[in-house]
């Protein structure tokens, strides 16, 4: 049994994997793709029960003993497990973060309703049970026991792909071909020779097309300085990234902002189109489908920019640690379905994962950090409050009159979280809130001089320490 990778400690050097993607199966002949058609299908089939089972009535085991019926071997049966272990894991995960970011927006909710400063037709936060995963791509994560690469020997191809099959002892020969770019990524700069592959592969049918997904890992040295600077990082659409030291990078406002736009009224008048075919009858097959192809460009390109400014990002901040939000986008809600379009369109989650994945690949320190109130949070006297945002770009304290880009005092904030133990041992955002209050009565304390004290409201300047006046 092949031992887990142990994970590596704190300022050890960490082994990260690399994904090659997009390898063509064309040079297969049409006969074995069929053959991987039908067994895909049993598979998606049954990894789908195995996901539903997860996700409803047991905790996800990817050693569980196989309780459906299928035409798969024992080994096939076992990798659908494992796989829909991982799927169930990660929507448990995710929809536990939502319904606790759920339970805090109806805590905040029913504190504003209580303080009388609930906005004018604001409604009650409800939650909506998450929808168990359909999986509607065929998408097999294979093993070593399914599905192994063997490199090619007097062929023009480079591997050959041996998958197990419905037919048991007639196993699939797929031959694979790199094309230069893969080719110069599985080879290792320093050495010029072809990197290890790992046993793993992903196998993956997009538009009638087979693609086969390989990686390998790479060793990163760690850079972890504990005295290093300390660059808080917030995240945002109007500015994919802002820093604690006023730099700002990308941003989806513009021309991908334009495009979003033209994409979902050109989505809007498709689905407008599929029901009136739907009231005259026609089948479901036939009606026109509401994505296009530029919906899809727009998606990558948004990412491409994403993955721009966190790069520079990094290569301006080198010999630093990084703090980031903990942000939750999957229950973000606004009330127009225009903003709702308009923040799914930005790709606000990916970039979270493209920090922690640069930090990575890189051998930098980057941390998250709980992101309650960094928004509405002085950076100066710790008072949080939502009016200290008159409008989504400016921040301007209503106790110290401090005053800066909304986006870089929640940055300060995020950075000034990093090792604060207060906040992380916080359960709730009622616990934060009531953190950064004792804070900020704390400073007032120590600063008085700078707030207007009660004394001084009730008329009582004389009997103030702060007086000066004599008899």
């Amino acid at each position: 049994m092949k031992k887990r990778k142990k994970r590596a400690k704190k300022g050890e050097p960490q082994t990260i994997t690399k994904a090659v993607t997009h390898i063509g199966l064309e040079a297969a002949n049409p006969g074995k793709l069929i053959a991987l058609d039908q067994l895909a299908e049993v598979y998606l089939e049954l990894t789908q029960q195995y996901v539903t089972l997860f996700c409803t009535d047991e905790v996800p085991n990817g050693f569980r003993a196989p309780c459906f019926l299928t035409s798969l071997s024992e080994r096939w049966h076992r990798n659908a497990i494992q796989q829909a272990a991982g799927v169930a894991k990660s929507w448990r995960s995710n929809r536990a973060n939502a319904y606790q970011d759920s339970l805090d927006a109806l805590a905040d909710y029913q504190e504003q309703k209580a303080d009388g400063t609930l906005e004018e037709n604001a409604k009650e936060p409800e939650w909506r049970e998450w929808n168990v995963p359909v999986l509607r791509k065929v998408c097999i994560q294979a093993n070593g026991n399914v599905v192994k690469l063997e490199e090619a020997t007097d062929t023009a191809f480079d591997y050959w792909l041996k998958v197990s099959t419905l037919d048991k002892g007639n196993p699939l020969l797929i031959p694979v071909k790199l094309a230069g770019y893969h080719k110069e990524q599985f080879t290792d700069p320093e050495t010029g020779k072809r990197r290890t592959i790992n046993s793993s592969v992903t196998l993956n049918k997009r538009n009638g097309t087979w693609w086969v997904t390989l990686s390998y890992d790479e060793t990163v040295a760690a850079q972890i300085d504990a005295d290093a600077p300390v660059i808080g990082v917030d995240v945002g659409i109007a500015n994919f990234i802002t820093t604690s030291d006023g730099k700002q990078y990308g941003s989806f406002n513009g021309r991908l902002r334009e495009r979003q736009k033209r994409d979902r009224e050109k989505r809007r008048r498709k689905a407008k189109l599929r029901k009136c075919l739907e009231k005259k009858g026609m089948a479901k097959e036939k009606r026109p489908s509401t994505s296009s192809a530029t919906g899809q460009r727009l998606i990558r390109h948004v990412r491409q920019e994403i993955n721009r400014a966190v790069n520079l990002c990094f290569s301006e901040h080198e010999g630093c640690q990084f703090a980031y939000e903990q942000l939750s986008v999957a229950s973000m809600r606004f009330k127009a379905r225009a903003m709702n379009a308009y923040m799914r369109a930005s790709n606000l989650a990916h970039i979270p994962a493209q920090i922690e994945w640069n930090a990575t690949k890189r051998g930098v320190a980057a941390t998250k950090v709980k992101s309650a109130y960094s928004s509405q949070e002085c950076h100066v006297c710790h008072y949080a409050d939502r009016k200290n945002r008159p409008n989504q770009q400016t921040f301007c304290c209503r106790v110290c009159g401090h005053t800066a880009h909304a986006d870089t005092n929640a940055s300060q904030n995020i950075a000034s979280r990093l090792g604060d133990q207060q906040l992380r041992a916080c359960q709730n955002q009622k616990e934060i809130k009531a953190l950064l209050l004792s804070r900020h009565e704390q400073w007032k304390q120590k600063f008085r001089f700078l707030v207007v004290e009660p004394p001084v409201q009730l008329d009582l300047w004389a009997c103030s320490e702060m007086s000066t006046d004599v008899g």
